[in-house]
């Protein structure tokens, strides 16, 4: 572009800002402000006043407190206990979750990234083909496809007859998928979380401009020191959002486990606040067990924002 293009567009732009009044642009935010404000900062503030409120001593229901200046914090202070105290028994959940969602997250990457860059790179005119290939089986419900991933698993079910079939497992001895084991419970976090990582890295790989790749080919890298000198740094923004998006519904999870496993030793950290929100008695400490998760996620959750800020600076 030219600098009299480049002029004549800026000469453009101020005369449409001209004529804009400045609180239009602050008025197109108004229906998403709203829509922030009753569906999340309201159940966020009621989950604050049940976490710092107090239990009806007959009934022993929770009894909200509205009013943050006579918010009780004794609920966190047993909470504080139930993790470091003698009788603690959140912290094994709390790591248990942490290492389930490292390995399922590295996993999903593992499969989820050479997929996207087959797509993004070599699909060609079929791209839409292989993205609905993808998406297709999971438009199916969540507790549907957990519900099938049992029957697959079963002691009778297709995964242990074919591994009979190729003489890798006898048959008076079938493994228990279904038997409390972690890697059935990482398996189905990587099968419900990594079509999401699939589509985000396909979103960040197809826009990597290709004659950057075949300028590198060009002085003389091969095709693979191109991907892990060109391509992989050019990405890393995209690995780090995929990371977060599925990461952090990971943390959270407690249904592939109930449905998996449903043992004491896979129980991760959303089952316990799951169990603790099903007791009357015990909401207000599921409550703010959700709030120091919260807390505790906000943290890479601000990394990462601060992450994607700095890569546009230097872009820019």
């Amino acid at each position: 572009m030219s600098a009299r293009e480049h002029y004549r567009q800026r000469t453009q732009q101020n005369r449409l800002d001209s004529w804009r009044p400045r609180w239009a642009w602050g008025a197109l935010s108004i229906p998403g402000g709203l829509w922030l404000a009753v569906l999340i900062l309201v159940p966020f503030y009621v989950v604050l006043c049940v976490a710092f409120g107090t239990l009806d001593p007959l009934f022993q229901s929770p009894i909200p407190v509205w009013n943050p200046f006579q918010w009780n914090g004794s609920t966190f202070v047993q909470l504080w206990h139930e993790f470091i105290g003698k009788d603690a028994f959140l912290l094994p959940p709390m790591l248990r979750t942490i290492w389930y969602t490292a390995a399922a997250a590295a996993l999903s990457l593992g499969i989820g990234y050479p997929v996207a860059y087959f797509v993004s790179r070599y699909g060609g005119k079929r791209k839409s083909v292989f993205l609905l290939l993808l998406v297709a089986p999971f438009w199916i419900s969540y507790m549907m496809r957990m519900l099938a991933w049992i029957d697959l698993l079963q002691t009778n079910g297709y995964v242990n007859r074919i591994l009979e079939d190729l003489h890798l497992m006898s048959s008076a001895h079938p493994y228990s998928w279904i038997g409390g084991k972690s890697i059935t419970v990482i398996l189905g976090l990587v099968y419900g979380y990594i079509p999401y990582l699939i589509v985000v890295l396909y979103a960040g790989l197809d826009r990597i401009d290709g004659r950057l790749l075949e300028a590198s080919q060009d002085l003389g890298l091969s095709k693979w020191r191109t991907f892990w000198h060109v391509t992989i740094p050019l990405s890393r923004q995209t690995i780090l959002a995929g990371a977060f998006i599925t990461v952090l519904p990971m943390i959270g999870d407690f249904f592939t486990n109930q449905l998996l496993s449903a043992s004491p030793s896979t129980t991760m950290i959303g089952n316990e606040i799951q169990g603790q929100l099903a007791v009357p008695s015990l909401e207000p400490e599921g409550a703010a067990l959700s709030i120091v998760l919260l807390i505790l996620l906000m943290v890479p959750m601000i990394y990462y924002v601060r992450s994607t800020g700095r890569a546009s600076r230097e872009t820019a």
